[in-house]
Order: C-alpha cells, then structure tokens, then sequence
C-alpha cells in the first residue's frame, strides 16, 4: 500500500535525507564505472540556482544547511542497501561487482565547502570522483526541501491540508490521463527537485499501486525501488562525459575523440543492457556526426535531456536511416522538464517510428501548486582543469568562457544545434 502523508503543523523534526540509498540509481552504475576506471581522478562539484529571482541565503538559514550536510556525512550504506545492489540483475547479470561494494561498505562523503555571500550560498564538494560524485543528489534534496520547510515555515497545518490536497488532486488527474492512455510509459525521475522526501514516497506509492508496470517502469530513487519493488531506473550523467573530456584536452582531435572514448568504456563496462546514451553534453549533432558507425547499431537508444525532442527525435531517425537502421526499434527517453500533454503530444508523433519511454521528474514529483526551483550540482573541474557543459539548449551551457569557446569550435556547436525552444 501507498504511504498516508501525515498531514502535521510542522515539518518533522528529523534529517532530509536519511539513507545514502535516497539518490538517483544511475549514481551507481556511474559510480561503479567510475570506481574502475578513473578512481583517483580529483573531482570538484559546484551548486548554482538557476532560478535567480530566489535569493536563497536570505531564505535558508546557513545552520541548517550545515546541519543538514553534516548528518549526511555521518551516514553509512546498511547492510539491507548493499544486500540490494549485489543483487540487482535485473539484465540477467550481476550488475555491481565485489570491488565496488567493498568500496560502499566503508563510504563516507567528503567534507564539504560552504560560504554565505549575502543572497548566494557558495556550495562545492572536492575529492575522489567516485567520493565526490554522490553529493550532487543529496545537495539537491536537502536545499529543495530546505527552501519549502521555510517558505511554509508560518503557515497552518491547514495550509498545509490544502496544499497536500491540491498536490494529491493534481496527482490524480495525472493517473486518470495515464490509465486512458496506456501506450504512454514512464518512469519516475523526480529526487533531485522532489517537493519532499515524504512526497515523492507518496506519489511514487500511489504510482505503483494505480498503474501496471508495463505504464509506469520504475523510478531512479534507489530506496523507493527497494521499497516498492520497482525496477531502478538509470543509467549515466553529464558528468562523465564533461570529465572524461576535461581529462583529454592535450590536442583538439583528443578532445573530440573523448566522446567515442566514453562510449567505449561504458560499453565494456556494462553492453547492452544500460547502452542508453546521453547525447546533449556538446550538442548533439557533434554526437552524431563524430559517433562511430557501430555505435548506432549496437546501443538500444538515447536520452533526451535538453532542446526539443520532436526534433531531436527526427534527427535521429534520419541519422538511422542513412545507415540502413531500423529507427522503429530504437529508444528515446525524453527527460527534460517533462509535463503530461507534452508528453502525450511526442508519444503519438513518434508512435511506429521511435520507442518513446520518458524519464518524468519535476512536475511529477514537486506538483503541489508551489513554483519549483531550478538548482542544479555540476562537475566543474577535474584534476584542476575547468569543465564545459554545453548542452543543446545555450541557456544551459557552463565553464569558462574561453573554454566554451573552444568547445563550440572543437564540436562544430551551433552550426545544427536547437534553439532553447523546448516543444
């Protein structure tokens, strides 16, 4: 059964985040990658709000938000979370070797660095890449939460009825939809912009229960997966491919090639099963023009992460068809701010063409009637060499600038690129 969200006048007095298994799942296909192939690569992980009309140091009080990170470097991986990760192989393999678990067994996040400079909170993470990497989730979570345990901070345990019920209202209108539309499949995407750790428990309980899991697949979230008997959803991160090109930037064909050098990896790393790529990290047209031709025939699909997916999609079928490809058994995963009319638009467009499954996140997890912020964590330098970002969508780019500039060059960006124009 679903959860019953206790509906109190205040928050609960008790820690955000509660289990190093509260993050998204690919940061242990990620993390494991990482922990083989580039473990003592110096990553350093830097938070920014892009929804800069949220002053958030004049929100969230910096005891709090010490308090918060401090509880989750005291945490460890239990026994129940290990036991689950030696056992997943939900692809007829064991997907987690012994190193790595031995590895989780004694992990404990590094230490953080945090500076108040009037309305902006300074927040960065330093240290091993596969020690650093998990605290971009658990940074999201708690400032997420953080931020909405103030907003609500004077409000009335009936405000907080009404918008429980405005969220769980919303919420069933959503399955409604889905349930009279049954060729639309998902699967749950929402921890790193959730409402609350309660809530996203209870959407994704009343998921589970109301829809078959041919509709909704599974979630990211590692806990609710154990907990719900789902299937956990991921794969890889922008952060692999923005690092890995951080470490080859001796002569521009290497940088180019870091590309086909991430694909390689990861494919002898895990094959089939989690060939899902992530195609926007320099444009995807640069991904598409410089991937080797086994690479379409071998991996299962792509992720939609940034730009517009009608039209990425269509790029993509016409990047199969030039080379005799059957597209119709091709994946896309659009996952970039996805909402439910969207999604029943791109669905139909692609019926026959694409198999479309969609990674659904903020406005499934965080749709209560409150304006959701944009916070992100990213990789911003590697063994001291900045990182570059620049996504389909220019809005989204990051790093130096005159490192974005020769990324744009070195990837020919922009030429073929989409606009910020979502759908």
């Amino acid at each position: 059964m679903a959860p019953y969200i206790r509906l109190r006048p205040h928050w609960p007095d008790e820690p955000i985040v509660q289990a190093l298994g509260d993050t998204d799942f690919y940061k242990f296909t990620m993390g494991q990658f990482i922990y083989f192939h580039y473990k003592n690569v110096q990553v350093t992980f830097g938070f920014k709000n892009r929804t800069i009309a949220v002053k958030l140091g004049h929100i969230i009080p910096e005891a709090r938000l010490r308090e918060e990170l401090d509880h989750v470097r005291t945490l460890r991986f239990t026994n129940s979370e290990l036991h689950y990760l030696r056992g997943t192989n939900e692809y007829s393999d064991r997907m987690f070797k012994e190193p790595y678990l031995e590895f989780l067994k004694t992990y404990q996040a590094p230490p953080y660095q945090l500076e108040y400079r009037g309305e902006y909170i300074i927040l960065s993470f330093s240290g091993n890449w596969a020690e650093s990497s998990p605290w971009e989730i658990h940074a999201l979570e708690i400032l997420g939460e953080l931020y909405y345990r103030e907003l609500l901070k004077t409000s009335t345990a009936f405000d907080k009825d009404v918008i429980y019920a405005e969220g769980k209202k919303r919420l069933w209108e959503k399955i409604q939809i889905l349930k009279k539309n049954p060729q639309v499949t998902f699967s749950e995407f929402g921890t790193r912009r959730r409402f609350s750790r309660d809530w996203q428990d209870y959407v994704v309980g009343m998921l589970a229960e109301e829809l078959p899991s041919t509709q909704f697949r599974g979630t990211s979230n590692m806990s609710l997966a154990m907990k719900y008997g789902l299937l956990p959803m991921g794969t890889n991160a922008h952060e692999l491919q923005m690092v890995i090109a951080g470490l080859s930037q001796s002569t521009d064909e290497e940088l180019r090639e870091s590309q086909n050098k991430t694909l390689d990896q990861w494919w002898q790393q895990y094959g089939e099963p989690l060939a899902i790529s992530l195609p926007d990290t320099f444009g995807t047209d640069a991904f598409i023009r410089l991937a080797r031709e086994d690479f379409f025939k071998k991996w299962k699909g792509f992720r939609q992460d940034s730009g517009n997916p009608i039209a990425e999609g269509e790029q993509w079928i016409k990047a199969y068809q030039e080379r005799s490809i059957n597209h119709s058994e091709k994946l896309m995963v659009p996952s970039d701010g996805m909402e439910l009319d969207p999604m029943l638009a791109i669905e139909k467009h692609f019926r026959g063409r694409l198999q479309v499954s969609f990674g659904w996140g903020t406005n499934l997890t965080n749709d209560l009637g409150l304006k959701p912020l944009s916070l992100v964590v990213k990789a911003t330098s590697a063994n001291g060499i900045g990182l570059v970002k620049l996504s389909n969508n220019p809005a989204k780019a990051m790093g130096d600038p005159e490192a974005v500039k020769r990324y744009m060059r070195v990837f020919g960006y922009g030429e073929h690129t989409e606009t910020a124009c979502k759908y």
